[in-house]
């Protein structure tokens, strides 16, 4: 009996490295396409990134690193996290440290933004929350820090209705979903081009995740050392990420 137990307490000890790591990063797969899938869990220090202290936009994984590093921190990974103007303001609501730097748009309008309904993505003390944008009006809820972008991919578990199974529109996407319980964000980018459909069940069938909300195509990146990801390209408006203590 004695080795028996002392058998089954050296597995258990095994697997508390592995349940200990909730913000982490890992490939999966879902319909046939390849993604990349990180998480984090509610109390982990997630920010958004948009200027310098010198008030210049800080636009890449890069920059958002070196910022952090006079902190005696570093990220964990991290990923563009809304749409933005040629010169990287917010195209909707952008809260960063409970400041107010860019205003909810409320209206229909052209492009994946506009394609109502779309949501916000908010970061509180005590979790996360993806709401659709007339809901979060109503709402207010007090975040930390949001960004607003669109379409919503999942709402209380349904597929944005103007989603389409047989759409031809393929892209490299990325989004981000909550759990119901409001503990863990899933952020996730494909790593194959998909339609909107295929992006939105990954959430919701793929990840558990009622509600979800698309950040961007065709320029989505991600910064994910466990994955060997540091992706480049043009500078990007506001960026997501998890921050953990350097070394």
């Amino acid at each position: 009996m004695r080795t028996w137990v002392e058998a089954a307490l050296a597995l258990c000890l095994l697997c508390l490295p592995l349940a200990a790591r909730a913000d982490s990063c890992r490939e999966m797969q879902f319909d046939g396409a390849d993604f990349s899938v990180c998480e984090a869990s509610a109390g982990a220090d997630l920010r958004l990134f948009l200027n310098g202290p010198d008030g210049t936009v800080l636009g890449s994984f890069d920059a958002v690193s070196t910022a952090l590093a006079g902190e005696g921190r570093r990220l964990a990974f991290a990923m563009n996290a809304g749409m933005y103007h040629p010169d990287r303001r917010p195209v909707g609501l952008y809260i960063e440290k409970g400041r107010q730097m860019a205003d909810l748009q409320k209206r229909a309008g052209p492009g994946n933004f506009g394609l109502q309904p779309n949501g916000v993505f908010c970061i509180r003390r005590d979790g996360f929350q993806v709401t659709e944008t007339l809901a979060f009006d109503a709402q207010r809820p007090e975040c930390q820090f949001a960004t607003q972008s669109g379409p919503m991919l999942v709402i209380a578990g349904k597929l944005h209705p103007k989603f389409s199974p047989f759409s031809e529109a393929v892209n490299i996407r990325n989004g981000v979903g909550v759990s119901a319980d409001g503990k863990t964000a899933y952020f996730a980018i494909s790593n194959d081009p998909v339609n909107f459909d295929t992006f939105a069940r990954l959430f919701r069938d793929g990840l558990g995740a009622p509600d979800a909300l698309f950040l961007d195509g065709t320029i989505s990146r991600l910064y994910a050392p466990d994955l060997g990801r540091d992706d480049f390209g043009f500078q990007m408006g506001p960026i997501v990420g998890l921050v953990v203590p350097a070394g």
